[in-house]
């Protein structure tokens, strides 16, 4: 029996996007990459930062991702039809949420084990950040984790930090690899 495979998207949100409040750039240029690689997997996450209106998250950084606004919602380029469970995080007052494994919707390690997941492959924004986080996470939670590199984009708030968060997630066991690399299921 082949590994099932799934497919995590991080954060794809209207704040990370071009004329959001926390834009990462060349954000938008990742999205049509992740439409078409979505029938390779079993099973599809995607998560969104779904912060209160007063969090200490807004101390580091710029309002964004609020519930309830234009800001927080997908990017309306994305395909979120083949999307089987919409992760929330960063849904407390007292926490960054920057991990898919931090979801406040779903134990995310039960859910990918509940559908015998094997590998997971994981892309969206941001390099330096949530998807750093939840790469690590992911690999202490024991999954065999890819990153998409060339559907990731960093923040890089310093030079390089987007490479530096590769080169890390890839020192604790993540394995890079191209999308047009993933094999069909």
């Amino acid at each position: 029996m082949e590994n099932k495979k799934c497919l995590l998207i991080v954060d794809l949100q209207n704040d990370f996007c071009a004329g959001g409040a926390l834009a990462v750039p060349d954000a938008e240029a990742i999205i049509p990459k992740i439409n078409q690689i979505m029938d390779r997997f079993d099973l599809i996450l995607a998560s969104r930062d779904m912060h209160p209106h007063h969090t200490t998250h807004f101390q580091t950084w710029p309002t964004h991702c609020v519930r309830g606004t234009h800001g927080a919602e997908f990017h309306p380029d994305l395909n979120t039809l083949g999307i089987h469970f919409f992760l929330e995080k960063g849904t407390s007052s007292k926490d960054n949420g920057y991990s898919v494994f931090e979801s406040s919707t779903f134990n995310v390690s039960e859910l990918l084990h509940k559908y015998d997941i094997a590998e997971l492959y994981v892309c969206g924004l941001a390099t330096d950040f949530c998807v750093k986080a939840t790469v690590l996470d992911a690999l202490r939670n024991g999954f065999t984790t890819f990153v998409i590199t060339d559907c990731i984009r960093a923040v890089n708030r310093h030079e390089g930090d987007g490479v530096r968060a590769l080169n890390e997630m890839q020192q604790h066991g993540a394995i890079l690899v191209q999308s047009n690399a993933i094999r069909p299921k």
